[in-house]
């Protein structure tokens, strides 16, 4: 970890804080293998259940910092991508935070999140092409997956802002705060996921995420090899019994 990248827990939530305010966090490679080392302790780590990715200073992500590339500073981390998390994010759910702006690729960050909880005065964009770029960081693979096609291609293409109560209408964002709220609004959302077990947690990400790539042959058998596991885990039997006890399940996620 780096101090560009700072991580706190709070219970089996580890709180992500990209944190160059005053380059209003945008990704040079020194974010991008904290976000990667960030991901790769949520995952190993069985106490730990979700994420959530935030930015300090009252801006979420500015993208790219072009300064560094034109010097040949390399944003991206092998195996995970840029800002370590756009090619392969977490195993487990990870919640965006988003203040401020979360532009270019910013924006890509979020949307390589699970969910996204926005404060209402947060913009969201890819202006990659007012730049004579391209959004190859995920946007224009995973923004037509979470809202109507033709406006995915409006936000894309034109490369404008949208305010978040726009893009909540859209669906793209989950839940809205008041200005400075995002990252406790975050928290809430995620604690109250952080209540189930892990293990569950993990498998049904699993199996939404890679689903829309398998046909109807064979979706019935990839889902029971992802959700087997979970089927004769110890947290399996904990869950019944606390149940039967009323008593508060004690996950170990295994």
């Amino acid at each position: 970890m780096t101090d560009a990248v700072l991580t706190e827990e709070d219970g089996a939530v580890l709180v992500i804080t990209i944190n160059r305010p005053e380059a209003r966090n945008a990704v040079n490679g020194e974010v991008a293998k904290g976000i990667a080392a960030a991901l790769d302790e949520l995952d190993s780590r069985k106490d730990l259940s979700i994420g959530v990715l935030t930015g300090a200073g009252g801006t979420f992500c500015s993208g790219m910092d072009l300064k560094g590339f034109l010097t040949g500073d390399n944003p991206t981390v092998p195996g995970r991508g840029f800002a370590g998390i756009t090619e392969r994010p977490s195993a487990k759910p990870l919640i965006a935070a988003v203040e401020g702006y979360a532009l270019a690729g910013g924006c890509e960050v979020a949307l390589s999140c699970d969910m996204i909880v926005a404060s209402r005065d947060a913009q969201f964009g890819l202006p990659e092409p007012k730049r004579g770029l391209v959004a190859a960081g995920g946007g224009l693979l995973r923004l037509p997956q979470r809202i109507p096609f033709h406006i995915a291609m409006e936000i894309a293409l034109t490369g404008d802002k949208y305010p978040a109560d726009r893009m909540a209408e859209l669906g793209f964002v989950n839940r809205l705060a008041e200005p400075g709220g995002a990252l406790a609004a975050a928290k809430e959302l995620a604690l109250k996921v952080a209540e189930n077990a892990p293990l569950a947690l993990a498998a049904t990400k699993k199996v939404i995420v890679e689903s829309a790539d398998w046909t109807s042959a064979e979706a019935w058998k990839k889902q029971q090899d992802i959700t087997l596991p979970v089927f004769t885990s110890k947290d399996a039997q904990e869950g019944p019994a606390a149940f039967a006890e009323k008593r508060k399940p004690n996950w170990k996620g295994e």
